[in-house]
């Protein structure tokens, strides 16, 4: 025993200073010391002998500079130039576009909690929350969905002066353009509240406040530009559109065909130098009403009218819709959710290079601007349309799943119904709070790249989900559509979500982790920028201690990886409370994993890490579950730890756990290099897969949650638009369940009593009647009955129409159009 005890001192050295990233000459004067102490204790002197060799044999090259970059850095060098994926213009633009914050710390193996817990509370302005309870509550007031689906397939004209009026369209754009001047926590919540009663309106306000003219004048605009348009665009006298998506390249900026030949052309009268576009765009949203067309194209100077270079690149021009050769094509129609969408085309359009977003100096910068604006789309506008649209569907069901009785028993009460309502309600706390945070990083001046895609693919399919699981509840309440429906135009628009601003295939398989094991890794991007450097020395020196920082970073996070899945994450310093400090715990365990993970995968793929997609999506997974996590832990902090909270807290972190080791699970499974897989297995599960989905009776507390008015309910609906009016069916229903509630007792004991009678009515006024006469009810509780009955009965009923309302205003041509055949036939 006394051979073995120097070489487990080494371990133990080397265990504790990589669990708590001591540098290394700490490790070396720690292991002397455990090495000293095991001779003093009467260790075996030929092993302590051999095991302070070994240690020597390590310590030396390392801790002297000179000799570690000449005998180790300067080949890791040579070898690490060869396998580094070689990066195109574009990659790199993607690449630096966006800024860390948060996600960083995720991707550490050991976060820094108190970098995310010390970040302001988000909170709005008085002006700001003045506006959301004013303008923007009366606007929701406005909304008849019918009308606008069904009968227009428009805004009526009165909403368009209205948003026009109060400025909707300038939610962002500073007060001295003549905005509003609104922050970006402000847009999300504008978003929310106004998705909450209809997409078609939110998308029609979000998409001229995200990726768009205004966005991008207000970053790379001339002040002659800015000072002609953002007023113009802020109070509606101009309608914006950004024209990016085209029949070939999707929202490939890159590979674009439409094409601009600088060349002199007229404008306005006099010969001047400028563009003439030739271009095809589709799924263009406000095409069909824009005055004002944002357009990318590929930039080319065959004359060299500008320069030497002819393929000047990817550029951004804005058009007037009344230019010479600009076609605005007609409508599309997307899945019955009619906001304004079209196809736009040209042919030699010609515009003044004074009409390049930026003017000439940002000629060929178009990708890179792009890359900069798109996250500001992702960040706030999709994901605030889903976190508005699924609280509204969590608490209207909640309510409604009361309401309703089968069998004598409210719905909610089944099991069956439980399920999807305890996910409804798990997932709209998770949807609310990362939408919120990611709002809350732009807010902050940060650009988040990362987050942006995370919040973009997760919102809306969680987002997606929820109006599922409305759809699967209500039943034929949600099918038929009509006024009363407040459930079905949101079910077929919950696919347009996951399709625009990149696909969200793409997102996950490409964007999340693609981005985020360079960006937010704390080696990678700066070994990468130091093998790039010019000069040899330092080159060497900066390449040195990235590469050793890294070295030390994984041998850490193997260790933390294997400590916390051997112990189930019970130790460890974390903050928190008691209830969520088990949680911290586990994020630093799947934080370690995921560190440890991705790089084994750069290390053993290098470039062909980027093809390997599903691997790239499962990797992508877990990251997205640590930042999603990490929200609601924000969020609950913010929210002063309210223990009502705690059920939609527990049921949301024990999912994103759940998925957490589903894909960490399947990653390991399925990774191309077996031996390694096999290796890295038991460091990650050494105890197998702990982790379990929520719990049957956690989602009992959620259901009963959502269906009993409480604190954590009005949390959970707050920012969206439960007002109970004419127009607005799902508000009536929430406003009913607290009545139903204080009936409900009433309704038992009369409901008991007629059982148990000889009563022969059958209707049940009649019966209510005679209730009141045997005694078992008084006349205000028959009249809450009465009242009880009447919710009940607007909560369920459905609408029906005469055949003609249905049919299309062109059922009459073709009835005219087959009689004439019909004539001919018989003539």
């Amino acid at each position: 025993m006394s051979t073995v005890i120097p070489f487990l001192a080494i371990l133990l050295a080397t265990g504790l200073a990589s669990y708590h990233r001591w540098r290394m000459p700490v490790w070396a004067a720690l292991t002397a010391c455990l090495l000293v102490a095991c001779w003093l204790l009467g260790a075996n002197p030929t092993a302590t002998f051999i095991a302070a060799a070994i240690t020597a044999i390590i310590a030396i090259p390392l801790l002297i500079p000179g000799l570690r970059k000449a005998a180790i850095t300067t080949p890791l060098l040579k070898f690490y130039t060869k396998i580094l994926p070689p990066l195109s213009d574009t990659e790199r633009t993607a690449l630096e576009a966006g800024t860390v914050g948060f996600e960083g710390e995720l991707f550490s193996g050991k976060p820094n909690w108190d970098l995310l817990l010390s970040q302001p509370k988000p909170v709005l302005t008085e002006e700001e929350q003045a506006y959301l309870d004013g303008p923007t509550e009366d606007l929701c007031r406005m909304v008849d969905n019918w009308d606008i689906d069904h009968v227009r397939a428009d805004l009526p004209p009165e909403m368009w002066e209205y948003i026009k009026r109060n400025k909707f369209f300038g939610l962002n754009i500073p007060k001295e353009y003549g905005g509003l001047g609104f922050s970006a926590l402000m847009n999300h919540k504008v978003i929310q509240k106004l998705a909450s009663i209809s997409s078609v309106v939110s998308s029609t306000v979000g998409v001229p406040n995200s990726l768009g003219p205004a966005e991008l004048l207000m970053h790379y605009g001339t002040e002659d530009q800015k000072r002609h348009y953002l007023p113009r665009l802020a109070d509606g006298r101009e309608v914006p559109c950004f024209a990016l998506t085209g029949p070939f390249a999707g929202s490939d900026a890159t590979s674009i065909p439409d094409y601009g030949i600088v060349c002199m052309g007229e404008w306005q009268g006099a010969q001047v130098l400028g563009i003439r576009l030739t271009l095809n765009k589709r799924y263009i949203t406000l095409a069909p009403v824009a005055t004002l067309i944002g357009v990318a194209f590929r930039m080319y100077d065959p004359d060299h009218l500008l320069g030497d270079k002819e393929d000047i690149g990817i550029s951004l021009a804005l058009v007037p819709r009344d230019t010479a050769g600009l076609e605005i094509g007609r409508r599309h129609f997307p899945l019955n959710s009619p906001f304004q969408n079209g196809p736009i085309k040209g042919r030699d359009v010609f515009v003044p290079l004074s009409q390049l977003i930026g003017g000439e100096d940002y000629a060929g910068q178009g990708w890179r601007m792009l890359m900069e604006c798109l996250s500001i789309g992702r960040s706030i506008t999709l994901p605030s349309t889903a976190s508005g649209g699924s609280k509204m569907g969590a608490v209207t069901v909640g309510s409604y799943a009361r309401i309703r009785k089968q069998f004598g028993l409210s719905i909610g009460r089944f099991e069956g119904v439980e399920e999807p309502l305890a996910r409804m309600g798990g997932h709209a706390y998770a949807i609310s709070a990362l939408s919120q945070a990611t709002a809350a990083a732009v807010a902050r001046g940060e650009n988040p790249a990362v987050p942006s895609t995370i919040s973009k693919y997760h919102c809306t399919e969680m987002g997606r989900i929820v109006a599922k699981d409305v759809m699967d509840i209500i039943g034929g309440k949600g099918i038929i559509l009509g006024p009363r429906n407040f459930a079905g135009r949101a079910w077929q628009a919950s696919p347009i979500a996951i399709t625009v601003e990149g696909a969200n295939i793409m997102t996950r398989s490409l964007m999340i982790f693609g981005q985020g094991a360079i960006l937010c890794h704390p080696w990678v991007m700066k070994e990468m920028k130091a093998a790039m450097l010019a000069d040899p020395t330092v080159r060497i020196n900066e390449f040195d201690g990235a590469l050793f920082g890294h070295i030390g970073y994984a041998i850490s996070n193997a260790v933390r990886s294997f400590w916390f899945g051997l112990t189930g994450s019970r130790f460890g310093s974390a903050p928190g409370d008691n209830y969520t400090r088990r949680y911290f715990r586990k994020l630093n365990r799947y934080s370690a994993n995921l560190a440890l993970f991705a790089d084994v995968s750069m290390l053993m793929l290098g470039g062909k890490l980027k093809f390997k997609e599903s691997l790239s999506g499962r990797l992508g997974d877990v990251l997205s579950q640590l930042y999603i996590i990490s929200s609601m832990l924000k969020r609950y902090q913010d929210e002063g730890q309210p223990v009502s909270d705690q059920p939609l807290l527990a049921w949301a972190v024990h999912d994103s756990v759940n998925k957490i080791e589903t894909a960490l699970s399947t990653a390991l499974r399925n990774f191309p290099i077996r031996p390694v897989a096999w290796v890295l297995w038991p460091i990650i599960f050494p105890l197998g897969r702990r982790a379990q989905a929520p719990s049957d009776r956690l989602g009992h507390k959620v259901a009963s949650l959502l269906m009993t008015p409480s604190d954590a309910r009005d949390r959970l609906a707050e920012g969206v638009f439960t007002t109970p009016t004419a127009l607005n069916p799902g508000g009536r229903i929430v406003s009913y369940l607290p009545k139903f509630v204080l009936a409900e007792p009433v309704e038992r004991k009369f409901q008991k009593a007629l059982k148990n009678s000889d009563i022969e009515a059958l209707e049940f006024d009649q019966q209510l009647v005679e209730g009141v006469r045997e005694g078992w009810i008084t006349d205000e509780e028959a009249a809450q009955l009465k009242e009880l009955r009447e919710l009940t009965l607007d909560t369920i009923t459905v609408d029906d129409f005469d055949t003609e309302e249905l049919r299309s205003a062109g059922y009459a041509d073709l009835i005219a159009r087959e009689r004439r055949e019909h004539e001919r036939e018989v003539a």
